[in-house]
């Protein structure tokens, strides 16, 4: 596997030749593309994410993206520009992640009791986001607890009724609670109250 640098410029041709290919069947075709932005993309993910694991992970979920939507791709644009439009949005995306995680964070820290919660220890939280909730729950709580929508707004953003949506979050709200109860820790604060 040969790397390029990223001052490299890609011949067109071959790419072109190679996105025929693959959108022909030939699946490893794909390793050409591949091949001449591997590096370009990575080197572009982190200065964006500033993180070489978050940038190694967002380089496979780009591929990964651009190979399942390569039918999209219209000639008339240069791939090169696709390809980066594609990095752009995903990078952002994965910032608002990081922002509303480190908001969540913060909000938590500042809800806990002084004599429960410990600076040092950002554990509980990220073992609760990673471990615990559904992506459905997780969605649920920022949504409501960062990002502060009311059910309604909420249900218009998840395609639900807000009423189920207010269940949800109750159910949600208990299963934190006894969770918190579980671990020996104070059930009282903002997150253990529903609006």
């Amino acid at each position: 596997m040969e790397r390029r640098s990223p001052g490299v410029q890609v011949n067109q041709t071959i790419i072109e030749e190679a996105i025929d290919q693959v959108l022909a069947g030939n699946r490893e075709a794909y390793r050409t593309i591949i091949q001449a932005y591997e590096r370009k993309i990575y080197t572009y993910c982190y200065y964006i994410l500033r993180s070489h694991e978050e940038a190694e992970d967002a380089v496979q979920d780009i591929f990964v993206k651009v190979y399942q939507e390569l039918r999209r791709y219209e000639k008339r644009v240069s791939f090169n520009s696709w390809l980066y439009k594609v990095a752009y949005h995903h990078c952002l995306d994965q910032v608002r992640k990081r922002k509303r995680r480190n908001r969540l964070l913060s909000l938590y820290k500042e809800q806990q009791p002084k004599a429960y919660y410990n600076p040092n220890d950002e554990e509980p939280l990220q073992k609760l986001f990673m471990d615990d909730l559904t992506a459905e729950e997780s969605n649920l709580l920022i949504l409501k607890v960062v990002e502060q929508y009311s059910f309604e707004e909420m249900g218009q953003i998840m395609d639900c009724n807000s009423a189920t949506l207010r269940k949800k979050f109750e159910r949600l709200r208990k299963k934190l609670v006894r969770q918190r109860m579980n671990e020996g820790g104070s059930p009282h604060g903002e997150m253990a109250r529903s609006n």
